[in-house]
């Protein structure tokens, strides 16, 4: 645990002065200002679902990020790579991009290449269909995960419709419903209770009771993010069960392991959402996608056609590339082993320090304590985090282990300066 003597060691420190928490309060536009010459114009006035969900804030990625900190600063608190895609998937999208007719509009449904790629590749994990995927109707290709995801709330939410999200929860979820005039609805993750100063993230824990007592006639979407971000946790079969068993709209599952599409009753009322730039260090290239029945792809397929018309499409390829080999070449079985190491050399220091963390059982991230402690860390020792406590009641720091070891190993060095704040 980090004892306030931590966060008093700040006010003395020679190299930077303690922060506060940021203000989140939306940052509002003047209605008029004045031109070079003196004369005033109106400013055209913000729409109101700018004022919800924070959407305006100061958030705190645009805090932590290169420009405030330390320039050798290493970043734990963002979840992408610091290491490129495997050469093979680099080199399909060279060859895409020599190639004409990939350098041009794909369809909106996406590059049929992809789609047979996303077909073959979950088609054995949805044995209750009795068939594969049906590439013209259960599969959207969309720009990066949240697109699709965004694109499903502006098909369903109607204004006033209720959309309950387990907290803490990924950031990029709350203007996404807001936005679409949908109101969030919060169902926390309770942390593990006792003395344990190495739960795992499994330990994180569902009250049914007020899962029940949230669902109302308005409640129109769950969102089930398994691996759980930022927690890490994977809900097991009987939890997905139980909220199978209370819920019986529209479901959201955001990655695996048990996919509550394939428990029974639920294909027809659940959307799967994956991303190729989490899965192969390629967050830059924005590909995801969406599986479910047709009548929940049709109507976003109507409506991403409308916000972007299509998804990158040289890097389709490349995408689909990497889904027809990874299993060819054991991809992922090898990548779960080296995030395991990965996470390893992050736990170690967080030992050494005998810091209390969360254990994560998947994701790409750890968990630790507070806002301030964060940006103490970040400015003092050059480790950037992000403080959970922006999607959270609950003060946490994430520390995302998706780097190379060396580089967490040399984070791993650094924390270790905390020795001396930590009575």
């Amino acid at each position: 645990m980090i004892r306030p003597g931590l966060l008093r060691a700040l006010q003395n420190s020679s190299r930077t002065t303690l922060a506060t928490k940021p203000s989140l309060r939306p940052l509002l536009l003047r209605s008029m200002s004045a031109t070079a010459n003196g004369r005033a114009k109106p400013n055209l006035p913000v729409a109101d679902r700018m004022h919800t969900g924070r959407a305006m804030a100061q958030d705190v990625w645009s805090i932590y990020n290169a420009a405030n900190l330390p320039a050798d600063c290493i970043n734990l608190g963002q979840g992408y790579m610091n290491f490129s895609p495997p050469q093979w998937i680099k080199d399909a999208a060279d060859t895409a991009l020599a190639t004409t007719i990939a350098n041009h509009y794909s369809h909106p449904k996406g590059r049929v290449r992809l789609r047979e790629a996303i077909r073959d590749h979950y088609s054995p994990e949805f044995t209750n269909l009795g068939r594969p995927l049906d590439i013209e109707s259960e599969i959207l290709v969309t720009s990066g995960a949240n697109e699709g995801q965004y694109s499903m709330f502006t098909a369903f939410l109607n204004p006033g419709d209720e959309v309950i999200m387990f907290e803490p929860f990924f950031d990029q979820y709350l203007p996404s419903v807001t936005f679409n005039a949908g109101v969030p609805v919060y169902v926390p993750l309770h942390p593990p209770k006792g003395d344990s100063d190495k739960p795992t993230s499994g330990e994180w824990t569902i009250d049914f009771d007020e899962l029940r007592r949230s669902i109302t006639p308005k409640t129109k979407m769950i969102i089930v993010n398994t691996p759980h971000n930022p927690v890490g946790k994977v809900f097991t079969r009987s939890e997905l069960e139980k909220i199978a068993a209370l819920y019986d709209c529209l479901v959201f599952d955001d990655k695996e392991h048990v996919r509550i599409a394939t428990l029974p009753g639920m294909w027809d009322r659940t959307v799967t959402v994956g991303s190729a730039g989490k899965s192969f260090a390629a967050t830059g290239w924005r590909i995801g996608w969406l599986i479910g029945p047709p009548a929940l792809i049709g109507p976003t397929l109507a409506a991403t056609t409308r916000i972007v018309f299509c998804t990158n499409s040289p890097l389709q390829e490349a995408a689909a590339a990497g889904l027809e080999q990874a299993n060819k070449r054991n991809f992922f079985e090898t990548q779960r082993k080296e995030y395991k190491s990965r996470r390893d050399v992050l736990l170690s220091a967080f030992n050494r320090l005998g810091l209390r963390y969360t254990v994560p059982e998947a994701s790409l991230d750890g968990r630790g304590k507070d806002f301030k402690a964060s940006w103490f860390i970040a400015q003092e020792l050059g480790v950037s985090t992000i403080p959970v406590s922006e999607v959270s009641t609950e003060a946490y720091i994430r520390f995302a282990f998706c780097k190379d070891e060396e580089t967490l190993k040399l984070a791993g060095e650094r924390l270790a300066g905390l020795t001396k704040y930590l009575a």
